[in-house]
């Protein structure tokens, strides 16, 4: 069957720390689509360069937050920096598991073997594979692909899987205590499981 998980949406930005952090406290605010969008395209609380930029990364930011419980979402908005980084991982783990496959057959895999960096080319056989599961991934256009790799790996290197984009080098990952629990008591066994994986 399809995983309906593996999308293509992730080309508007990786984590998105900065830019998550605001759009989850206007979605605590309760704004309305017009109030949204006004701060959005026409205050540019985001600072992006174009309207279609800002639109862009909203979208997928809302929809990666929308599907956390509202008590990870609160780690975002009133969490440390480390809290809510890893709350915006964990969602974005939940809106494509592209990432959080990769962390469960790949990373976790070199971890085992003591392989302590990731190549491009552990993406590209990785993504090889998951075009076997949902074939439609590999009619997107090479620029798609390799522009997926380059978020993927950024996001990887923010949320402290490795230590940069260019070295790639895996680094000890630390769950935080509180976005444990939640993870267990808001039932995301999926996103406990990846991140498990690399501890």
């Amino acid at each position: 069957m399809a995983n309906s998980h593996y999308n293509g949406e992730i080309v508007a930005g990786a984590l998105l720390i900065r830019e998550s952090r605001l759009i989850a406290e206007m979605l605590h605010q309760g704004l309305n689509k017009q109030e949204f969008d006004k701060a959005i395209l026409e205050d540019n609380i985001l600072q992006k360069r174009s309207p279609a930029t800002a639109r862009r990364q909203t979208q997928l930011i809302r929809k990666r937050l929308l599907g956390l419980d509202p008590s990870l979402l609160s780690l975002v908005t009133e969490g440390s920096l480390e809290q809510a980084t890893q709350a915006i991982f964990c969602a974005a783990i939940k809106h494509n598991h592209l990432i959080g496959d990769f962390l469960l057959k790949v990373v976790s895999l070199h971890m085992r073997t003591f392989k302590d960096q990731l190549s491009s080319l552990d993406w590209d056989t990785f993504f090889e594979d998951c075009t076997h599961i949902t074939p439609s991934i590999g009619l997107w256009s090479d620029s798609t692909k390799t522009k997926i790799r380059q978020v993927v790996f950024r996001a990887l290197a923010e949320a402290g899987v490795i230590d940069s984009t260019r070295s790639r080098r895996i680094i000890p990952f630390l769950l935080s205590p509180e976005v444990r629990t939640l993870l267990k008591t808001t039932n995301e066994p999926y996103v406990v499981q990846c991140l498990e994986a690399i501890q």
